[in-house]
Order: structure tokens, then C-alpha cells, then sequence
């Protein structure tokens, strides 16, 4: 500041004014809202991932809950258009038939009747959000004992494009204790510069190209951002900057 000032004053003299070069903080587009591996959905604010690993019913909703979420429900008819037409990246041995692929979701059968054909009606399996909406009739996908009263929610997936981008899927009840890839559901959340997810409340460096951007956390998004502006390293002529550490240079000179 000194400098420009006495620059000023100094017009008249034939001297020309002289100005510090730093670097000026950009625009951040914040293109991460979920962990690695989680596709995320503006329409809910939430985090979708698919596990390969087979497990039960019970196991799946374990492994959900331990990443701050739960197997998936769905509120709308187009949260379930953006699950259906998503690549999910899921093995060979994970296909029910060819192009088909099921996982666990968070619905239960509850058998009501055994008369001729076994009746019965869809339920959110931990209560959420009263918008979630209830799958149509599923099919019965296995035999049953008469001791069995609840069967679980499987999401059927068809792996042709032509066909998945239609919205094509089935919904099954199955017995809870075969095991199953699973669909897990959160919220969106904080994930800073290095990928590590960030508490609410908590200050982190977000995805994107500002190194020195500070910001807190607040219902997955980052707020109240503050941005530090770094001078260039003395005596070096050539230099690179590091993308995921504020104010720090690699001198290029020989």
C-alpha cells in the first residue's frame, strides 16, 4: 500500500506507479458433494452407492448405517429415474440373468394373507422422510416356509442402455437372508480438497482449484468462504504452484 501511495505523489516527478503482482482468488465451483465412489443427486441433496459384496438384508443395513446412511428409499418417480440410469460398475457375479441386476432396498413384504396367493403390503423399513413413496406389487422371487411373515425389497435393474434409460426395473420380495449387492443412501456432505469427508460445523478446503479457500460446513455445503491470496516465491523466476496446498511453490530455475 505504502508503495502505490508514495507512487502517487511521485506522478509529477515522471515516475510511473508500481503495483505487487499476487494471485487473485477465482470463482470456485463446488463439483463435489459426495465421498469417492457415491453418485450424487442434486433433486434429493443425497450420496448413492452400490455394494458388491453380498450380504443379507440385515448385514446390508448394518453396512449402511456405519456410512451415515441407510439402504435406499425412494420420494420421488425421478430419484428413481437417476438410480435406474446410472453405471453402477457392478461384477459379473452380481447378475441376476445377463443384463439384469438386483440389490436390497429399504422396503419390507409384510405377508397378510396365505390363502390361495400370498398378499400382503410394502413398508418403509426404518421410518424416514413421510414422502417416500411404496413400490407397486412385487413378484415373489422365492419359496417361502409358514413361519416367514417378512420378505425384502429388491430393486431390479436392467443393464441394456436402450432399456435403462427408459426407467425399466422390476421389484421383488425376497427372502431377507439371501445375500445381495445393496443400494446404501445419504445425505450429501463436506468433502474437502483431499477427498476426506468433513463434520458440520467444521472449516475444510473444498474440491476445486483454490488451494487457500477456507470454508465451513453447513448441511453439505460450504459456506462462509474465505480466500487467502499468496505473493509469488522470492528469487524464483519460474515456478509451479501446488493445486492442493495453499502458498506452496516448486522452484523451476535451474
Amino acid at each position: 500500500g505504502k508503495e502505490n501511495v508514495d507512487s502517487r505523489h511521485n506522478r509529477g516527478r515522471g515516475e510511473t506507479t508500481r503495483f505487487h503482482t499476487v494471485n487473485v482468488a477465482q470463482p470456485v465451483r463446488f463439483s463435489r458433494k459426495c465421498p469417492t465412489g457415491w453418485h450424487h443427486y442434486e433433486g434429493t441433496a443425497s450420496c448413492y452407492r452400490v455394494y458388491l459384496n453380498g450380504e443379507n438384508y440385515w448385514d446390508a443395513v448394518q453396512t449402511c448405517q456405519r456410512v451415515n446412511g441407510s439402504l435406499a428409499t425412494f420420494t420421488a418417480d425421478q430419484e428413481l429415474r437417476f438410480i435406474l440410469a446410472q453405471e453402477w460398475d457392478l461384477e459379473e457375479k452380481t447378475f441376476v440373468g445377463k443384463d439384469q441386476r438386483r440389490f436390497w432396498v429399504g422396503y419390507q413384504y409384510v405377508i397378510t394373507n396365505r390363502n390361495h396367493s400370498l398378499e400382503g403390503h410394502w413398508e418403509v423399513a426404518y421410518k424416514g422422510s413421510s414422502e417416500v413413496f411404496l413400490p407397486p406389487d412385487p413378484t415373489i422371487g422365492t419359496d417361502m416356509s409358514e413361519k416367514e411373515n417378512v420378505l425384502c425389497a429388491q430393486l431390479q435393474c436392467i443393464h441394456l442402455p436402450t432399456l435403462r434409460h427408459r426407467g425399466f426395473h422390476g421389484w421383488y420380495a425376497e427372502n431377507c437372508y439371501e445375500k445381495s449387492s445393496f443400494l446404501c443412501k445419504r445425505s450429501q456432505t463436506c468433502v474437502d480438497i483431499k477427498d476426506n469427508i468433513v463434520d458440520e460445523g467444521y472449516y475444510f478446503t473444498p474440491k476445486g482449484n483454490d488451494p487457500c479457500l477456507s470454508c465451513t460446513c453447513h448441511n453439505g455445503e460450504p459456506e462462509m468462504c474465505v480466500a487467502a491470496l499468496c505473493e509469488r516465491p522470492q528469487g524464483c523466476q519460474q515456478y509451479r504452484k501446488d493445486p492442493k496446498e495453499c502458498c506452496k511453490f516448486t522452484c523451476l530455475d535451474p
